[in-house]
């Protein structure tokens, strides 16, 4: 199996800038960056209009969103891998990305052509790396979806979200919906606002936001609760260790998406790859049943977590994509 590891060859915001030189002349561009152009208005990038510009690469170049131990995810998609390969007629190589900021850089640059990326940061891939979202997880039943829970230790003092102020509460990561956007949308009206009743510590990851809780790390977490469920599972940790003192309603799970430059040929294979392919019983066992892609619309599939951020005050753009980030590296050094 072919793996690589990306690293950023430059800081974030000078990668996020680079390209804009490119921009092309467009009629309708929505929320998307000035590298990509929505002319048919469904809130995703279209194809370049030169042809010579679709790129149709002997290697694609796959990931999976960050939000656990890269490794794990690796290994899980190894069969699937080796299916996408067949099907179109490819080498397809690993990509191990260790942020979604990292994924997110990586395809705007053209490192990274194909992808599973979290909930929230799906938006910053469509509008600032021209990610197409095309497919989602989920069983016979329909898609997978998560709620955000706020998690504490069982043996814990706090019995409701108010006990948490002033404590050391984690969110995972700033694009995150569950681990972030969500909780500064939601929890207010519980009684909780982040950055006035807590100061949000950026754990990087959901698996470290409970490996934080598990430890003591952290008083309580903002996590996807399907990403605890998983880990119980591979027995990393127990569930009854925690409690959860708020669950939501549920959202769309990770989106799976191409970049909008590949020949829509090449896309329009990729999607049929997806389709006609059934998961393992390890693919099935780690992803809570899942057992087959569901086709999915951006437009469609992301308008709750779109409504989120904007109530939040997010827009899925470059500053507010640099601004979030910095945040993060801050609360990392401290």
């Amino acid at each position: 199996m072919n793996t690589m590891k990306i690293f950023a060859l430059t800081p974030l915001a000078g990668a996020l800038l680079a390209g804009a030189v490119h921009a092309q002349a467009c009629a309708n561009r929505g929320q998307l960056d000035e590298m990509y152009c929505d002319a048919d208005k469904n809130m995703v990038a279209d194809p370049p209009t030169d042809k010579s510009k679709w790129k149709n690469p002997s290697t694609l170049i796959f990931t999976y969103t960050p939000i656990e131990d890269p490794a794990v995810y690796q290994k899980i998609f190894a069969n699937f891998q080796e299916h996408l390969g067949k099907c179109t007629g490819k080498k397809v190589a690993y990509y191990q990305v260790q942020s979604n900021a990292a994924q997110i850089e990586a395809m705007r640059a053209g490192r990274l052509h194909l992808g599973g990326f979290s909930t929230g940061s799906t938006g910053y891939a469509v509008n600032l790396a021209g990610a197409i979202p095309f497919a989602v997880k989920g069983d016979a039943s329909g898609p997978r979806s998560y709620r955000l829970a706020v998690i504490v230790k069982a043996d814990s003092p706090y019995k409701k979200l108010t006990d948490l102020k002033g404590k050391k509460v984690a969110h995972s990561a700033p694009s995150s919906n569950s681990g972030n956007l969500a909780p500064r949308s939601l929890l207010p009206a519980e009684g909780l606002t982040p950055d006035k009743d807590y100061k949000p510590l950026f754990s990087g990851k959901h698996d470290q936001s409970i490996l934080g809780v598990n430890t003591g790390d952290y008083d309580a977490a903002a996590i996807a609760d399907d990403v605890l469920e998983r880990m119980a599972k591979r027995g990393v940790v127990k569930a009854e260790n925690f409690r959860t003192l708020y669950s939501s309603a549920p959202f769309i799970t990770s989106s799976f998406a191409y970049a909008h430059d590949l020949d829509p040929a090449l896309a329009t294979k990729i999607r049929e790859c997806f389709a006609n392919y059934k998961f393992t019983a390890e693919m099935t066992k780690e992803f809570n049943g899942d057992d087959r892609f569901h086709p999915a619309d951006y437009q469609r599939d992301w308008a709750i977590v779109r409504k989120v951020a904007e109530d939040t005050g997010t827009a899925f753009n470059r500053a507010a994509f640099d601004k979030e980030n910095a945040k993060e590296a801050e609360s990392k050094k401290k």
